[in-house]
């Protein structure tokens, strides 16, 4: 490895300015946004890739890949340049770049009206180059203040610091979810709230294996530092700053592509398990699922088909349908549809040696290439060994859309479920088509399964242009949730399971992936006892994603009714994640379009509040839900913290108010789920429906959550739920204030989508005595209000 130290200026460009580093190599730094910084390194004045697939600020990326040099989605504002003999600075109106001798980079945040000290590379070192490969390194100086966030997918606590984390994509069955790595995505980037200075990201834009050490590492001959490492791919980096770590968040979001728009249906329960498709009678096993959701008054909207369809002799075959197990895919998913329950196929992009149609797909050449031989590579996969499809081979893609069609859509099986998609191809340099442009497969195997997933919903699309497309991917790199929804793979049933799923979940959300899930009740392992299901369902509720799902030791299927004796509590769980749609599905709305999170740790609206950033395993369901699960067995209290604010919280059921700040014991039992709401918020509540699609949403109530003095604010969405392009939206907004006396509530909305109720309820806690106005109008005190929708 080459240590990178000397450097002289080469020129001025629109976006920024051009260094030669070490004679051989140009360092640009680009201008993208007042808060936004670009670093690259072209070893030998060339980029390893010239493309990219994450970096998306205006529109997806080209199939191909956005090229590096594309500057289209940015505003590159004006900045200014001081050159001294030593240094040179770059600044814009918030951000400041010192770059010295030796090289080292410097980050400077302007707050209160002077430059603060943000980050820094590290002084003995900060860069390191192959010399003869493409490895490449950046260290920088570690405060023991900062505190690091990120990195998507990782078990464990949700703080990063002192520990080492890998990115390379694996099929990490039955993992733990307190100590395994590496799992199942790729996703290299950090968040770093430093003391006083705000926070800054760093995402690193390069998809080959890599390793990030959070001070860990400790040398003798260097000070505390932090360290990114990659074995290959090109070194390029986006420095963004904010003053808090939400505004951090957003802004990698949306450089990243934003979020799928998914259908509101897809908030609701789905049902999953291998144990019916596996079964010798799958098709009367997947009715039964439809009966038996019937019978116990569970609500539920969609099925998770597993692979066990496609099955030969236990193995699985992409787009092979068992006829003895299924004997009719139409009138199986024509059940479904006649119970309003939509079916997601699960299909994987590895065909196994002796799949009944693996010489059609080698002779067309549609697999990543051997790199000695030319053949199609060959992988270890599902107990034998297979050969991956390159989906960046256009006839690959082409052949994949036409089978989906075909294979799945044809029989109105209309979403995707797009699971094994590891690409565990372990001959660095076997070749992937690149649309022309051949690349080693190491510098892209999350690619691939972003693509998988793109053809798949350009397939779904094409069938139906009208709706929104849903489909599920297990894993992948950042930018696939522009596709896709997804869930942290396959776990291990156990409480610790139960408990770090949390952590996990919120480190996917501080890293741009927003709507996601877990398997609840565990996938891989014995099957969960009566309480651990109980508390596993009354925490998966608050997901977006919602399914129970299994393959358990015994064959057995974890699902709603597997102990009668507490189905009770089970469905009285549900019930509640269905009375929380209009709020979750609001929630979403506004991570499509404003870029927040749905699940957000405790400190992410709390950042003053040292408290939150302790380890915790409560957090937030959007700005105004603190969830506090039962996370422990035979509890009969829960210890909850409830942030420092200025407004105080309320219970969920409005029975009892807490100033902030303060830390509680609630007694439960096996039927509680303890949930508060932020005072000065409305949440609004749906009636009981047995779906969520929008036309069966005929009431809504807003449950108004009073401080003692203060704001009373909250925005609500709604629409059809479904279209794609050009469906009207209610806005309903709802502003007001408390004080000793009063309740005063003012509304309005805009926009002409017209749901089906006609009024909404609102309701206070129940012993509120304060006199409730409504548009300045006084009403009954503490009594239901309804109020006409035009």
């Amino acid at each position: 490895m080459q240590n990178l130290k000397g450097w002289i200026f080469d020129r001025q460009f629109d976006e920024g300015i051009a260094l030669k580093v070490e004679q051989d190599h140009k360092l640009l730094i680009y201008v993208l946004e007042d808060a936004l910084f670009r670093i690259v390194f072209k070893k030998n004045d060339a980029f390893r890739l010239d493309r990219s697939w994450s970096i998306a600020p205006k529109n997806d990326v080209p199939l191909e890949g956005r090229p590096r040099s594309d500057m289209q989605g940015f505003l590159c504002p004006a900045f200014s340049i001081d050159e001294t003999a030593r240094q040179i600075i770059i600044s814009t109106s918030v951000l400041r770049l010192i770059i010295s001798h030796p090289l080292q980079l410097k980050w400077q945040s302007f707050i209160a009206g002077k430059w603060m000290d943000i980050a820094q590379d590290r002084p003995t070192g900060g860069y390191t180059l192959g010399r003869k490969d493409h490895a490449h390194a950046h260290y920088l100086a570690h405060f023991p203040e900062d505190k690091v966030f990120g990195l998507g997918e990782k078990s464990g606590q949700l703080l990063r610091n002192g520990r080492r984390f890998e990115m390379r994509n694996l099929d990490a069955l039955g993992y733990d979810a307190r100590r395994t790595d590496p799992l199942y995505k790729h996703i290299p980037f950090t968040v770093t709230r430093t003391a006083n200075a705000g926070s800054y990201g760093l995402f690193y834009d390069n998809m080959a294996n890599c390793w990030f050490d959070i001070a860990q590492e400790k040398d003798n001959y260097h000070q505390p530092y932090r360290s990114y490492r990659a074995e290959d791919g090109d070194l390029d980096y986006y420095f963004s700053w904010g003053s808090s770590i939400s505004e951090v968040v957003k802004c990698h979001t949306w450089l990243t592509g934003g979020t799928a728009f998914m259908p509101r249906w897809s908030f609701g329960y789905s049902g999953s398990t291998m144990a019916y498709t596996d079964a010798p009678n799958a098709q009367e096993q997947l009715r039964g699922f439809i009966d038996l959701i019937r019978k116990h008054d569970i609500p539920c909207d969609s099925f998770h088909l597993s692979s066990g369809y496609s099955s030969i002799n236990g193995k699985r075959y992409v787009f092979n349908w068992n006829y003895d197990k299924i004997p009719n895919p139409a009138a199986m998913a024509q059940s479904f549809a006649d119970a309003d329950l939509k079916l997601i196929a699960n299909i994987k992009p590895c065909m196994l040696q002796d799949h009944p149609r693996y010489q059609e797909a080698a002779l067309a050449q549609l697999f990543i290439k051997d790199s000695q031989s030319g053949r199609p590579e060959r992988s270890s996969f599902w107990d034998d060994e297979g050969s991956n499809l390159d989906f960046t081979n256009p006839d690959t893609v082409q052949w994949w859309r036409d089978n989906v069609s075909a294979q799945l859509l044809g029989f109105g099986i209309e979403h995707t479920w797009n699971d094994n998609n590891e690409f565990e191809v372990w001959d660095r340099e076997a070749k992937a088509n690149g649309f022309g442009a051949p690349i080693d497969i190491a510098l892209i195997r999350p690619v691939q399964a972003m693509l998988m997933n793109r053809a798949s919903l350009e397939a779904q699309k094409a069938y139906a242009p009208d709706k929104r497309p849903y489909l599920i991917t297990r894993s992948g790199g950042t930018g696939i949730q522009r596709y896709a929804q997804t869930w942290t793979g396959d776990n291990l049933t156990s409480w610790d399971t139960l408990r770090y799923n949390i952590p996990m979940g919120l480190g996917l959300g501080l890293s741009g992936f927003h709507n996601i899930g877990h398997d609840v009740g565990g996938f891989a392992g014995p099957p969960p006892d009566k309480e651990l299901f109980v508390r596993w369902v009354q925490n998966g509720i608050f997901s977006p994603r919602f399914s129970i799902h299994s393959w358990n030791d015994d064959d057995t299927a974890n699902a709603p009714w597997m102990y009668p004796e507490v189905i009770d509590y089970i469905r009285s769980a549900i019930k509640l994640r269905y009375r929380l749609l209009p709020y979750i599905y609001g929630l979403h709305y506004k991570c499509v379009h404003q870029h927040l999170p749905m699940l957000r740790p405790i400190f992410y609206h709390h950042e003053a509040d040292a408290r939150c950033f302790e380890p915790t395993f409560d957090f937030m369901l959007g700005s105004d839900l603190l969830v506090a699960n039962v996370l422990e067995p035979n509890a009969g209290t829960r210890r909850v913290y409830l942030p420092q604010n200025t407004m105080g919280w309320w219970d969920f059921e409005g029975k009892n108010y807490y100033t902030g700040g303060q830390e509680i014991v609630v007694p439960v039992d096996l039927a509680s789920i303890p949930l508060f709401v932020r005072a000065g918020s409305v949440i609004p509540l749906g009636g009981e429906v047995p779906r969520a699609e929008q036309r069966y949403d005929k009431t809504r109530t807003w449950n108004i959550y009073p401080p003692q003095s203060g704001p009373i604010e909250a925005d609500f969405f709604e629409d059809d739920g479904i279209s794609v392009l050009g469906a009207p939206r209610l806005h309903t907004i709802v502003t007001g204030g408390a004080d000793r006396d009063h309740i005063n509530i003012a509304w309005q909305h805009s926009g002409q989508f017209k749901p089906l109720f006609k009024e909404i309820t609102l309701t206070l806690p129940g012993h509120e005595n304060r006199q409730l106005s409504v548009n300045g109008t006084k009403t009954q005190h503490n009594a239901a209000h309804s109020l006409f929708i035009p």
